[in-house]
């Protein structure tokens, strides 16, 4: 069976969910089709196609079911996010000027930045278009604020990532705007659809954002300790000058001589022959990625304590375990 033979979390939410999830599939080919501009479905399909988890839409499909939902609009509600999601891929990658994502050739090397971000506008106007199909105002409310809390977290981040006097206040809100704003709306909107009580409602939201928070601190540390399982180079994140969570307390720790180098390095970019490596050393001596792992259990933990307050159900069960396997890759 299927569900046997899928042995990842996601995997098994997937298989649960096969039927949605195909139905999701089907519309998202259906709206991101053009006849006037067919550049427009081949930058889309060649994003959406990578293969990708899908784990955001698959969250709010989950979200949905297991508050009891029997309409159709959670498969609108499902690729609307994965729209938002691929749309802000999209624009990233420029904005990083990435040449590789899951693997591959980003959409802007292979076309170009003006088409990226075009076609990025097009999905985001695509996500609304399916939106107000619902016919749910607060679930519009949500998902808009949602999309103005992602372009504000990667805004913040610009001026953020290179300044020494960053930290982890200024880095969870980047990371709650970029990362856990999606996953939280995901999960919130599917209890909404589904008529859920605002105590429903709220811990999804919970799950959602402390999911969201979880998943990028570990992205974050796995790209100082294993880039290889994120597709990513070790040290991508030191070389784009990027003050990510083990940077930041590294440097809170830091006494004169190594602030002057996290200045040098970071500040102004000016990076040489092994300075990785006594980066590296500097995050061990202060204990910055140990710090990092722990922070990263922590809102694990938070994600599993939302999910009490929702229903005993084994898509509950799965959603914890998804939970577990985010920080599985550093524990």
């Amino acid at each position: 069976m299927l569900i046997e033979a899928a042995h990842k979390p996601h995997e098994r939410l997937g298989a649960h969910l096969k039927d949605e999830m195909a139905s999701v599939n089907a519309l998202i080919s259906q709206r991101m089709a053009s006849k006037n501009a067919p550049r427009i479905p081949e930058v889309t399909a060649h994003l959406v196609d990578a293969g990708g988890k899908r784990l955001r839409p698959m969250l709010t499909l989950a979200a949905a079911k297991l508050c009891g939902y029997t309409g159709p609009y959670h498969i609108h509600l499902a690729a609307t996010v994965e729209f938002i999601h691929t749309a802000t891929l999209l624009h990233d990658d420029v904005v990083d000027e990435s040449g590789q994502r899951r693997g591959r050739p980003t959409a802007n090397l292979l076309w170009d930045n003006k088409s990226s971000v075009l076609v990025g506008d097009y999905l985001f106007s695509r996500s609304f278009q399916l939106m107000v199909e619902t016919g749910n105002l607060q679930v519009l409310d949500i998902l808009a604020n949602a999309s103005a809390t992602i372009a504000e977290g990667e805004v913040l981040q610009l001026t953020a990532a290179q300044d020494l006097a960053t930290d982890e206040a200024v880095y969870l809100q980047v990371v709650r705007g970029k990362t856990a704003a999606l996953f939280s709306a995901a999960t919130e909107v599917g209890g909404v659809i589904a008529g859920a009580s605002e105590a429903q409602v709220k811990a999804l939201f919970d799950y959602g954002d402390a999911l969201g928070v979880s998943f990028q601190i570990v992205d974050d540390l796995l790209d100082f300790t294993g880039g290889d399982a994120i597709g990513k180079n070790i040290g991508d994140d030191f070389r784009e000058r990027k003050l990510t969570l083990p940077l930041i307390k590294a440097v809170a720790n830091a006494d004169a001589e190594e602030r002057a180098f996290w200045t040098r390095t970071i500040e102004k970019g000016r990076q040489q022959d092994g300075d990785l490596d006594h980066a590296l050393k500097l995050m061990n001596k202060h204990g910055a990625l140990e710090d990092t792992r722990a922070d990263a259990m922590v809102w694990a933990d938070k994600a599993k304590t939302a999910l009490k307050a929702l229903p005993n159900d084994p898509i509950r069960d799965m959603l914890n375990d998804i939970a577990d396997y985010v920080v599985a890759r550093i524990s």
